[in-house]
């Protein structure tokens, strides 16, 4: 699974709203890309602070922006940095 396509299944992922093959690769995925992984933190804390009612992190909040902005953006192939999350998103 590469960035984009565990980009948009990620929320859902973390909502537990996937099914059980689609959990597993974003799960694979998660464990491999420590870009994704960082996104999927920031997600979960978003999602703890909507919960206590509080407002999230500025800066976590523009790393979420900066990252949906990434997944627009479709990397050149062979591109093993951005893949495999070599290079961390802005603010980590």
């Amino acid at each position: 699974m590469n960035c984009m396509k565990a980009g948009r299944v990620l929320q859902s992922y973390l909502d537990g709203e996937t099914d059980e093959v689609t959990a597993r690769r974003v799960a694979a995925h998660l464990e491999d890309c420590r870009r994704c992984g960082l996104e999927a933190s920031v997600y979960q804390e978003i999602h703890n602070a909507l919960a206590r009612r509080a407002e999230p992190d500025g800066g976590t909040v523009e790393r979420l922006r900066a990252f949906g902005a990434s997944l627009l953006s479709d990397p050149p192939a062979g591109d093993d940095d951005t893949e495999h999350g070599t290079t961390p998103p802005a603010g980590a």
